[in-house]
């Protein structure tokens, strides 16, 4: 693969989002370009990472549900210090650092994250995480392609500013990976009578509690399977027939 002209496609492809999608090109030439197993790109808002918007599909889905589950990890560090975060082994990586969200990534068989901020100064817009499932760090010079694919992809968001709010703050017209999370926050905040930041803490305590995935867990309220009216550690409706 001829690295250089391949990362000079992906660049350009990058502003070239199309109808409900945010950002173009595609995320497995990404990873293969920068020689990991998987790429994610994940808007934040109010201090969460609140939708993945560019992603290799499995693992690195996988690992971004594992850190809004359980409100911890490299990429919510990066994103909330605007700062990059390289962990090349993880299985050193300080235990109390990350307690809940060390002990799923490895299951889910991660064993390097390399977590860039995607940030203009101070302002911090999500972040970029690779990942690769042998540990060691990155090269100089895939880590210098990371630098440009992250700065690329920063400009690219600022660009489309108005659409890039829309994902964040999940508008109703956009195709969302979490689709059914916020919908679920906004019934979790109506029933509980809470804020949505509190919704979705609420939201997430219970997965991470019961040991399900978020989106999942999701599923359940906006099927009305699953209910927080009574019972902030929710209640279980099984016909799911409950208003």
């Amino acid at each position: 693969m001829d690295v250089s002209a391949t990362l000079a496609r992906i660049l350009r492809d990058l502003p070239n989002g199309s109808g409900s999608g945010l950002l173009g090109g595609d995320p497995v030439e990404c990873a293969d370009v920068l020689g990991v197993d998987g790429i994610a790109v994940s808007l934040g808002t109010n201090d969460v990472l609140t939708e993945l918007v560019w992603s290799t599909p499995g693992r690195s889905n996988a690992l971004d549900d594992v850190q809004c589950t359980v409100g911890e990890g490299p990429a919510l560090d990066a994103y909330r210090h605007c700062t990059l975060v390289a962990v090349p082994d993880l299985e050193h990586a300080d235990p109390h650092r990350w307690p809940a969200f060390l002990p799923e990534a490895q299951r889910l068989g991660v064993q390097a994250l390399f977590c860039f901020p995607l940030h203009l100064g101070a302002v911090c817009l999500g972040a970029f995480t690779a990942q690769r499932t042998v540990p060691g760090p990155l090269s100089p010079a895939q880590m210098n392609d990371a630098l440009i694919l992250a700065a690329a992809i920063t400009s690219a968001l600022i660009r489309d500013s108005r659409q890039r709010t829309s994902f964040a703050q999940a508008e109703p017209h956009t195709e969302l990976h979490r689709a059914a999370v916020h919908q679920a926050t906004g019934m979790i905040s109506v029933q509980a009578g809470v804020l949505l930041p509190e919704a979705l803490t609420i939201l997430r305590a219970h997965a991470y509690r019961t040991e399900r995935p978020l989106l999942a867990t999701a599923e359940a309220v906006v099927a009305r399977r699953l209910h927080f009216r009574e019972n902030r550690d929710g209640t279980s409706t099984p016909s799911g027939n409950r208003d």
